[in-house]
């Protein structure tokens, strides 16, 4: 967004005030009625009854008083108030704790919109704080997920980019990078002098490379990030009878997949998450593998090769009790086989000793910890591959367009491209980096993105 549009938005929404209830929606102990723009404080004031009035009260001050209109009193709440631009919408603001009744939120909100006050829209109050450079378009983003978030992984993912782990990243970057377009179009300004250069060639190869380098590992993280957002796929893969389905049930605590020992009753894929130490896992029961001349039979052994593909964590389950068993391909599989050993109660009983190396787990009498012990550590392992992490898919676009600009740079410098053709693919590369964190966008890309978040954030 140009820096005119911007300020001329801002203008337009400080003429008028926006509430809402940003605490969830029902009866409680508490709720939060949110108030910002200019005037939010006296308008308020309006409607607050107390030792000092909002409007000589300091900023980030919690004051007590009841809220009334003429000789009504609605309720006795705490009216915190902070002052532009220390508020996180950069406006001033007010947020009222009343108790939790829907007649008192809604009346409230009543009073402050026939006072003067608008409603505010999904997102509002966070596009406010964008707009008034209170944070970028990541941070904004990271406030949604962090909102959002069903597991620590994923909540300490948030909270690092929304405390700017992705911005800075990509901010210095584009510092640098810009710095040296900047140089590259002075030269076009004095191409009549073909002997002036100010843009040193070897110094952009090495930033280009550094810069590929890192754009790179970005969008590599991005399966990691996005698994954490959504849950690190794990698929439990074997022959028919090994106790797949039993080990999900096993995992999940509930009966969630049949349990038959007819061959071939899982047919198709079986999906359900769960939550380990915090970790969001995304188990994936499949169909077992064997040979059949069965048609839907062979298409649900199809999708468990997919699974098995796709799938960041493979579980390849064996029967400790049997010598020969089916073995999948390694090399079809992207991710970490975890291989496990089932039905060890049955070898423990019988006397045997167990055939293959893998963890030694009974599905049937729950005995999986330490099964769920390596899940964590394999997930926790993938978790360290990269410092800054994107789990974004509009973040991740805008990265693989800036990588495939700044090869083109590359490409370009080894092929000793002139200034103007080098010019358009930095161009390209800085619009891309700027469009992630909001510093080149739109008003269809912000109605979008903000129209995803709840009322009153």
């Amino acid at each position: 967004m140009c820096l005119k549009l911007k300020i001329c938005y801002v203008c337009l929404n400080k003429m008028h005030t926006i509430c809402a209830i940003s605490t969830p929606y029902g009866s409680g102990g508490i709720a939060v009625i949110r108030v910002s723009g200019e005037g939010s404080v006296g308008l308020v004031d309006t409607l607050f009854s107390g030792r000092v009035k909002l409007a000589d009260a300091k900023s980030g001050t919690v004051h007590f008083g009841r809220i009334q209109r003429a000789e009504e009193v609605l309720d006795e709440v705490l009216c915190s108030v902070f002052r532009a631009p220390r508020s996180f919408t950069g406006e001033d603001t007010v947020e009222i704790a009343c108790h939790g009744s829907l007649y008192i939120q809604q009346t409230l909100l009543q009073w402050l919109v026939d006072a003067g006050a608008q409603m505010a829209q999904p997102g509002e109050f966070t596009r406010r704080a964008f707009l008034n450079g209170k944070i970028d378009l990541t941070q904004a983003e990271a406030v949604a997920d962090l909102i959002a978030a069903q597991s620590k992984a994923e909540k300490d993912l948030a909270l690092s980019q929304l405390r700017g782990s992705v911005s800075h990243e990509l901010d210095g970057l584009r510092e640098r990078l810009l710095q040296f377009t900047s140089l590259v179009e002075l030269e076009l300004d004095f191409a009549d002098h073909e002997e002036l250069e100010f843009a040193d060639r070897t110094e952009l190869t090495l930033l280009a490379d550094e810069i590929e380098q890192k754009l790179s590992a970005l969008m590599d993280s991005f399966r990691t990030g996005n698994a954490i957002r959504n849950g690190i796929s794990v698929a439990i893969v074997g022959a028919p009878n090994v106790g797949k389905s039993t080990l999900l049930n096993a995992l999940l605590g509930e009966q969630r997949a049949i349990v038959s020992d007819i061959q071939g009753t899982t047919r198709d894929t079986i999906e359900d998450t769960l939550i380990i130490d915090g970790i969001l896992f995304r188990l994936i029961d499949t169909a077992g593998l064997r040979e059949s001349a069965d048609t839907i039979e062979q298409m649900g052994m199809e999708r468990t090769l997919r699974a098995a593909q796709d799938a960041q964590i493979v579980i390849l389950m064996n029967d400790s009790t049997k010598i020969e068993d089916w073995r999948l391909k390694i090399e079809d599989l992207k991710g970490t086989i975890i291989r496990v050993r089932n039905k060890a109660d049955l070898v423990k009983v019988k006397g045997e000793r167990l055939k293959d190396e893998g963890i030694s787990i009974s599905a049937k009498n729950g005995e999986i910890e330490p099964l769920k012990r390596e899940l964590v550590r394999v997930a926790r392992a993938s978790m360290q591959t990269s410092a800054v992490m994107l789990s974004n898919a509009r973040h991740y676009e805008a990265v693989a367009r800036a990588h495939e600009a700044i090869v083109r740079v590359q490409q370009g410098l080894a092929d000793g491209l002139s200034g103007e053709l080098l010019s358009m693919d930095l161009q390209d590369c800085l619009t891309a980096l700027g469009e992630v964190t909001g510093k080149i966008t739109n008003q269809e890309v912000l109605s979008n993105i903000f129209s995803k978040f709840c009322i009153g954030k």
